[in-house]
Protein backbone atom coordinates (compact mmCIF):
# COMPACT_ATOMS: atom_id res chain seq x y z
CA UNK A 1 0.00 0.00 0.00
CA UNK A 2 1.05 3.60 -0.66
CA UNK A 3 2.72 5.68 2.28
CA UNK A 4 0.80 9.05 3.51
CA UNK A 5 2.88 11.42 1.22
CA UNK A 6 0.97 9.64 -1.42
CA UNK A 7 -1.96 11.57 0.43
CA UNK A 8 -0.46 14.14 2.17
CA UNK A 9 1.96 16.87 1.29
CA UNK A 10 5.14 17.10 3.22
CA UNK A 11 5.99 19.55 5.60
CA UNK A 12 7.18 22.40 5.24
CA UNK A 13 10.57 23.95 5.49
CA UNK A 14 10.39 26.39 8.71
CA UNK A 15 10.59 29.81 6.88
CA UNK A 16 11.61 33.30 7.89
CA UNK A 17 11.83 33.81 11.50
CA UNK A 18 8.57 36.14 12.04
CA UNK A 19 7.98 35.99 8.72
CA UNK A 20 3.86 35.69 8.73
CA UNK A 21 3.21 35.43 5.50
CA UNK A 22 0.14 37.00 3.83
CA UNK A 23 -2.29 35.91 6.63
CA UNK A 24 -1.46 34.76 10.85
CA UNK A 25 -3.27 32.99 14.10
CA UNK A 26 -6.39 34.81 14.23
CA UNK A 27 -7.51 35.30 10.54
CA UNK A 28 -9.78 32.54 8.90
CA UNK A 29 -7.68 31.40 6.11
CA UNK A 30 -5.64 29.87 9.47
CA UNK A 31 -8.65 28.46 11.17
CA UNK A 32 -10.58 26.98 8.39
CA UNK A 33 -7.28 26.01 6.33
CA UNK A 34 -6.07 24.29 9.08
CA UNK A 35 -7.72 21.22 9.15
CA UNK A 36 -6.83 17.96 7.61
CA UNK A 37 -10.65 17.01 6.78
CA UNK A 38 -10.27 19.68 3.70
CA UNK A 39 -8.72 16.52 2.17
CA UNK A 40 -12.43 14.76 1.94
CA UNK A 41 -13.57 17.63 -0.41
CA UNK A 42 -10.55 17.19 -2.79
CA UNK A 43 -12.67 14.09 -5.05
CA UNK A 44 -15.88 16.70 -5.09
CA UNK A 45 -13.22 19.73 -6.17
CA UNK A 46 -11.45 18.02 -9.06
CA UNK A 47 -14.46 16.69 -10.42
CA UNK A 48 -16.12 20.16 -9.94
CA UNK A 49 -12.90 21.18 -12.09
CA UNK A 50 -12.32 18.93 -14.59
CA UNK A 51 -16.45 19.45 -15.60
CA UNK A 52 -15.21 22.59 -17.56
CA UNK A 53 -14.79 21.21 -20.88
CA UNK A 54 -11.76 23.09 -21.25
CA UNK A 55 -10.25 22.04 -17.95
CA UNK A 56 -10.41 18.66 -18.26
CA UNK A 57 -9.04 18.94 -22.14
CA UNK A 58 -5.94 20.30 -20.28
CA UNK A 59 -5.95 17.85 -17.55
CA UNK A 60 -6.19 15.18 -19.97
CA UNK A 61 -3.48 16.24 -22.73
CA UNK A 62 -0.89 17.45 -19.92
CA UNK A 63 -1.10 15.48 -16.82
CA UNK A 64 -0.25 12.40 -15.80
CA UNK A 65 -3.29 10.89 -14.46
CA UNK A 66 -2.96 7.86 -15.29
CA UNK A 67 0.51 7.10 -13.34
CA UNK A 68 -0.31 9.35 -10.09
CA UNK A 69 -4.31 10.12 -10.18
CA UNK A 70 -4.03 12.03 -7.23
CA UNK A 71 -0.47 13.94 -8.08
CA UNK A 72 -3.28 17.28 -9.30
CA UNK A 73 -4.79 17.04 -5.94
CA UNK A 74 -1.51 16.59 -3.56
CA UNK A 75 0.15 19.28 -5.79
CA UNK A 76 -2.73 21.91 -5.43
CA UNK A 77 -3.28 21.21 -1.53
CA UNK A 78 0.74 21.98 -1.66
CA UNK A 79 0.66 25.01 -3.13
CA UNK A 80 -2.48 26.05 -1.10
CA UNK A 81 -0.94 25.56 2.01
CA UNK A 82 1.79 26.71 1.23
CA UNK A 83 0.48 29.78 0.18
CA UNK A 84 -1.92 29.99 3.47
CA UNK A 85 1.03 29.25 5.56
CA UNK A 86 4.03 30.53 4.42
CA UNK A 87 6.29 33.05 4.79
CA UNK A 88 6.98 35.91 2.20
CA UNK A 89 9.34 33.43 0.20
CA UNK A 90 7.61 30.38 0.10
CA UNK A 91 4.48 32.27 -0.69
CA UNK A 92 5.96 33.81 -3.93
CA UNK A 93 8.59 30.60 -5.07
CA UNK A 94 4.72 28.73 -4.58
CA UNK A 95 3.09 30.86 -7.17
CA UNK A 96 6.18 31.33 -9.25
CA UNK A 97 5.63 27.21 -9.19
CA UNK A 98 2.39 26.93 -10.22
CA UNK A 99 3.11 29.87 -12.52
CA UNK A 100 6.14 27.20 -14.34
CA UNK A 101 3.58 24.49 -14.42
CA UNK A 102 1.25 26.12 -15.79
CA UNK A 103 2.92 27.82 -18.49
CA UNK A 104 3.23 25.21 -20.96
CA UNK A 105 -0.97 23.94 -20.85
CA UNK A 106 -2.43 25.27 -23.81
CA UNK A 107 -4.15 23.73 -27.03
CA UNK A 108 -7.87 22.97 -28.20
CA UNK A 109 -10.95 21.05 -27.66
CA UNK A 110 -10.98 17.98 -30.65
CA UNK A 111 -14.35 18.15 -30.33
CA UNK A 112 -17.32 19.86 -29.93
CA UNK A 113 -18.35 19.75 -26.02
CA UNK A 114 -21.71 21.18 -24.96
CA UNK A 115 -21.62 24.53 -26.64
CA UNK A 116 -18.40 25.10 -27.39
CA UNK A 117 -17.16 24.12 -30.84
CA UNK A 118 -14.19 21.62 -31.59
CA UNK A 119 -10.81 24.12 -32.10
CA UNK A 120 -11.97 26.00 -29.25
CA UNK A 121 -8.67 26.94 -27.48
CA UNK A 122 -7.68 26.26 -23.92
CA UNK A 123 -4.49 27.33 -21.58
CA UNK A 124 -3.97 27.01 -18.29
CA UNK A 125 -3.02 30.65 -17.20
CA UNK A 126 -6.35 31.56 -18.81
CA UNK A 127 -7.93 33.85 -15.80
CA UNK A 128 -11.61 32.72 -16.38
CA UNK A 129 -10.34 29.18 -16.12
CA UNK A 130 -7.91 30.11 -13.02
CA UNK A 131 -11.56 31.64 -11.12
CA UNK A 132 -13.50 28.53 -11.71
CA UNK A 133 -10.28 26.44 -10.06
CA UNK A 134 -10.04 29.06 -7.29
CA UNK A 135 -14.36 29.05 -6.84
CA UNK A 136 -14.11 25.33 -6.25
CA UNK A 137 -11.59 24.83 -3.95
CA UNK A 138 -12.73 27.98 -1.57
CA UNK A 139 -16.19 26.63 -2.09
CA UNK A 140 -15.46 22.80 -1.43
CA UNK A 141 -13.43 24.07 1.71
CA UNK A 142 -16.10 26.04 3.50
CA UNK A 143 -18.53 23.04 2.53
CA UNK A 144 -15.86 20.21 4.04
CA UNK A 145 -15.42 22.39 7.65
CA UNK A 146 -19.04 22.96 8.06
CA UNK A 147 -20.07 19.40 7.00
CA UNK A 148 -16.76 17.25 8.84
CA UNK A 149 -15.56 19.82 11.96
CA UNK A 150 -17.73 22.42 12.86
CA UNK A 151 -20.31 24.97 11.58
CA UNK A 152 -19.00 27.50 9.75
CA UNK A 153 -21.26 30.72 10.15
CA UNK A 154 -21.98 33.21 7.41
CA UNK A 155 -19.67 36.03 9.12
CA UNK A 156 -16.65 33.28 8.83
CA UNK A 157 -17.43 32.07 5.38
CA UNK A 158 -17.08 35.85 4.65
CA UNK A 159 -13.52 36.16 6.22
CA UNK A 160 -11.89 33.02 4.70
CA UNK A 161 -13.57 34.20 1.28
CA UNK A 162 -12.22 37.56 1.70
CA UNK A 163 -8.56 36.11 3.08
CA UNK A 164 -8.92 33.87 0.12
CA UNK A 165 -8.86 36.38 -2.66
CA UNK A 166 -5.87 37.75 -1.51
CA UNK A 167 -4.15 34.20 -2.89
CA UNK A 168 -6.14 34.25 -5.82
CA UNK A 169 -3.73 36.94 -7.76
CA UNK A 170 -1.07 34.96 -7.36
CA UNK A 171 -2.52 32.04 -9.59
CA UNK A 172 -3.80 34.43 -12.56
CA UNK A 173 -7.07 35.26 -10.93
CA UNK A 174 -7.97 38.96 -12.12
CA UNK A 175 -9.29 40.61 -8.79
CA UNK A 176 -12.01 42.53 -10.76
CA UNK A 177 -13.36 39.14 -11.84
CA UNK A 178 -13.74 37.69 -7.96
CA UNK A 179 -16.91 37.11 -6.56
CA UNK A 180 -17.78 40.16 -4.04
CA UNK A 181 -18.59 37.76 -0.82
CA UNK A 182 -18.81 33.80 -0.17
CA UNK A 183 -22.68 34.23 -1.00
CA UNK A 184 -21.92 35.64 -4.38
CA UNK A 185 -19.22 32.83 -4.37
CA UNK A 186 -22.06 30.29 -4.28
CA UNK A 187 -23.66 31.90 -6.63
CA UNK A 188 -20.81 31.70 -9.35
CA UNK A 189 -20.90 28.12 -8.61
CA UNK A 190 -24.62 27.54 -8.98
CA UNK A 191 -24.11 29.43 -12.31
CA UNK A 192 -21.55 27.40 -13.78
CA UNK A 193 -23.02 24.34 -12.80
CA UNK A 194 -26.06 25.11 -14.81
CA UNK A 195 -24.58 26.97 -17.75
CA UNK A 196 -21.20 26.27 -18.31
CA UNK A 197 -19.99 22.43 -16.96
CA UNK A 198 -20.56 19.31 -18.87
CA UNK A 199 -19.28 16.31 -18.09
CA UNK A 200 -18.64 14.10 -20.85
CA UNK A 201 -16.10 11.54 -22.02
CA UNK A 202 -12.97 13.09 -20.98
CA UNK A 203 -14.23 14.05 -17.53
CA UNK A 204 -15.63 11.04 -16.58
CA UNK A 205 -12.40 9.26 -17.77
CA UNK A 206 -10.63 11.55 -15.27
CA UNK A 207 -12.86 11.10 -12.51
CA UNK A 208 -12.63 7.53 -12.63
CA UNK A 209 -8.90 7.65 -12.56
CA UNK A 210 -9.17 9.74 -8.76
CA UNK A 211 -12.15 7.85 -7.49
CA UNK A 212 -11.20 4.48 -8.71
CA UNK A 213 -7.50 4.30 -9.45
CA UNK A 214 -5.60 1.24 -11.41
CA UNK A 215 -3.65 -0.41 -9.58
CA UNK A 216 -5.91 0.67 -6.24
CA UNK A 217 -4.54 3.35 -3.58
CA UNK A 218 -6.26 1.76 -0.68
CA UNK A 219 -7.54 -1.46 0.79
CA UNK A 220 -10.64 -3.26 -0.45
CA UNK A 221 -12.78 -1.83 2.32
CA UNK A 222 -12.20 1.58 1.73
CA UNK A 223 -12.25 1.53 -1.95
CA UNK A 224 -15.82 3.08 -2.07
CA UNK A 225 -14.72 6.40 0.18
CA UNK A 226 -13.83 8.74 -2.66
CA UNK A 227 -16.64 8.27 -4.31
CA UNK A 228 -18.92 8.79 -1.83
CA UNK A 229 -17.40 11.81 -0.52
CA UNK A 230 -17.22 13.63 -3.81
CA UNK A 231 -21.13 12.46 -4.26
CA UNK A 232 -22.06 13.84 -1.13
CA UNK A 233 -20.27 17.41 -1.37
CA UNK A 234 -21.11 17.90 -5.48
CA UNK A 235 -23.78 19.89 -6.29
CA UNK A 236 -26.47 17.54 -7.00
CA UNK A 237 -26.49 18.21 -10.81
CA UNK A 238 -22.78 17.22 -10.94
CA UNK A 239 -23.01 14.34 -8.79
CA UNK A 240 -25.90 12.82 -11.07
CA UNK A 241 -24.04 13.61 -14.15
CA UNK A 242 -21.23 11.55 -12.92
CA UNK A 243 -23.67 8.83 -12.39
CA UNK A 244 -22.58 8.72 -9.02
CA UNK A 245 -24.65 6.76 -6.74
CA UNK A 246 -26.89 8.51 -4.13
CA UNK A 247 -29.64 5.54 -2.91
CA UNK A 248 -30.59 5.92 0.40
CA UNK A 249 -27.45 3.40 1.89
CA UNK A 250 -25.15 5.89 0.39
CA UNK A 251 -27.21 8.98 2.07
CA UNK A 252 -27.30 6.89 5.08
CA UNK A 253 -23.69 6.40 4.96
CA UNK A 254 -22.30 10.00 4.23
CA UNK A 255 -24.50 11.36 7.17
CA UNK A 256 -23.14 8.57 9.34
CA UNK A 257 -19.35 9.89 8.61
CA UNK A 258 -20.15 13.47 8.64
CA UNK A 259 -21.62 13.11 12.03
CA UNK A 260 -18.89 10.73 13.25
CA UNK A 261 -16.21 13.21 11.92
CA UNK A 262 -17.75 15.81 13.72
CA UNK A 263 -17.65 14.23 17.30
CA UNK A 264 -13.79 12.65 16.47
CA UNK A 265 -12.24 15.98 14.83
CA UNK A 266 -12.68 18.26 17.38
CA UNK A 267 -10.80 16.38 20.07
CA UNK A 268 -7.97 14.82 17.88
CA UNK A 269 -4.31 16.31 18.63
CA UNK A 270 -3.25 19.05 16.72
CA UNK A 271 -0.60 16.74 15.25
CA UNK A 272 -3.31 14.44 13.30
CA UNK A 273 -6.03 17.06 13.14
CA UNK A 274 -4.29 19.77 11.06
CA UNK A 275 -1.82 20.01 8.65
CA UNK A 276 2.07 20.27 9.41
CA UNK A 277 2.06 23.53 7.45
CA UNK A 278 0.05 25.39 10.40
CA UNK A 279 2.17 23.88 13.15
CA UNK A 280 5.51 25.22 11.17
CA UNK A 281 4.12 28.55 10.34
CA UNK A 282 2.96 28.65 14.43
CA UNK A 283 6.44 28.01 15.25
CA UNK A 284 8.15 30.60 13.13
CA UNK A 285 6.39 33.22 14.74
CA UNK A 286 7.26 32.23 17.88
CA UNK A 287 10.97 32.43 17.00
CA UNK A 288 11.18 35.69 17.61
CA UNK A 289 9.55 35.75 21.06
Amino acid sequence: MPSLSTFFPAAPAAGRPGDPGLFGPGSAAWRVGRERALLAGGPAALLLQVAHPLVAAGVAAHSDFGSDPLRRLRGTLDAVLTVVFGDTDQVRAAAEHVSRRHRPVRGALVEQVGDLPAGTPYRAEDPDLALWVFATLVWSAVRVVDGFVRPVGAAERDAYYRDMTRTAPLFRVRPDDLPEDHHALERYVAEQVAGTLVVDATARALAAQVLTPTPPLVPAPLRPVPALLAAGVLPPPVRDAYGLPWRRRERAAFAAARHASRLVVPVLPDRLRTWPHHAVAVDRLRATS
